[in-house]
């Protein structure tokens, strides 16, 4: 047998490294630009997948972002006992009597239908109502739960009357039987009895002008919760983070800023203090008669009492004087013309006929 013959092993040619114009780096395929393909156009079946995952999409987002006016843990409810309304509660505020067709705080039923199978205490066959359909009481809102599995291991972390409390009276859940309502302007929580007091003065600054906290420039920017107005400059923080579309937060709070433009904010206006005192000569105005007054031991309104008082017992003076001093000239008078003779006068019955008699 020939054994073949081993291939000799030496430097590889040149033209094996070399790369052809294609394959160099630099170089631009034109071929593949031609293989280039616009996208497809869209049908309408694909047009209405897409509006319906986009639907749906918002439908999840709006679950998350109930009004706290319409939410199940804040709905009006009437007593079946002593007829008074008030919010949903597990017992009346009121009478503390248990209401005969509870509503869930998280879902808002009133009646288990059993069509699904989440619920915790099984009953097929069986619609349930009243406290067999309730599982446990909210210790936020006060509200019974149902037994669905849903509801029990989820309301009391999302429960929006978690940490709810009135800006003006500090009042929570469990200290009057009214709803919780949110301000418009500034969001934070009302009772019933001060919604509409609070929403008509929660528009107005806590200064004399518009100007920015930080500069002498004009507040473009509004916090509602702080009252205050900032420039767009110092609405800048690095510490809130502005979210994309959305305004600038307030470098104090972090709560959304709004356009002072777009709102109907009114300056604080006092009717006592430094404004109510008059321009001195230099033109400065403030606390000086207050705090003289303070200084002599009396204060101003003590003061200005004790100065009418004393203003009336002069005024009263001066009229006795004035009336002792009249009964005394008209005895005067008497006196110096008793003896005078004026003759024959028409007082004294005399006329003009008798003189012509004569």
């Amino acid at each position: 047998c020939v054994k073949p013959r081993a291939a000799k092993e030496g430097p590889v040619p040149a033209s094996a490294h070399s790369l052809t114009a294609e394959e160099k780096p630099g170089s631009r395929r034109r071929s593949g630009a031609r293989k280039r393909k616009m996208p497809k156009k869209k049908t309408g079946a694909r047009k209405k997948a897409e509006n319906r995952r986009e639907r749906e999409k918002q439908i999840r987002a709006s679950k998350g972002n109930i009004d706290l006016a319409k939410h199940p843990c804040n709905a009006s409810m009437e007593c079946d006992k002593c007829q008074r309304r008030q919010k949903n509660r597990a017992f009346c505020y009121f009478c503390s009597s248990v209401q005969k067709l509870p509503i869930c705080a998280h879902c808002g039923k009133t009646k288990c239908m059993m069509k699904s199978s989440d619920c915790v205490i099984k009953h097929a066959g069986v619609y349930s109502t009243g406290l067999a359909m309730v599982g446990a009481i909210c210790d936020f809102c006060e509200a019974w739960v149902c037994h669905g599995r849903k509801c029990l291991s989820t309301h009391a972390c999302i429960c929006p009357l978690a940490d709810a409390e009135c800006i003006e009276c500090e009042r929570g859940v469990w200290d009057h039987g009214g709803r919780i309502f949110s301000c418009s302007f500034c969001h934070n929580f009302l009772c019933e009895d001060d919604q509409f007091e609070h929403q008509a003065s929660c528009q107005v600054l806590e200064a004399e002008t518009f100007k920015c906290v930080s500069c002498n420039r004009l507040g473009q920017h509004s916090c509602l919760r702080c009252k205050a107005c900032f420039c767009d400059d110092h609405t800048r923080s690095k510490v809130f983070k502005q979210e994309k579309g959305k305004e600038p937060p307030c470098p104090k709070c972090g709560h959304e800023t709004q356009e002072t433009k777009d709102l109907s904010m009114s300056t604080r206006s006092l009717k006592f203090g430094r404004q109510t005192g008059g321009e001195e000569a230099d033109g400065a105005s403030g606390y000086d008669a207050y705090w003289k007054n303070l200084s002599s031991g009396k204060d101003g309104y003590a003061g200005d009492h004790d100065d009418e008082y004393e203003e009336d017992e002069a005024e009263d003076d001066d009229e006795e004087d004035n009336e002792e001093g009249g009964k005394d000239s008209e005895t005067e008078t008497t006196d110096l013309f008793s003896n005078l003779n004026l003759g024959r006068t028409y007082a004294s019955g005399y006329a003009h006929y008798e003189e012509a008699e004569d």
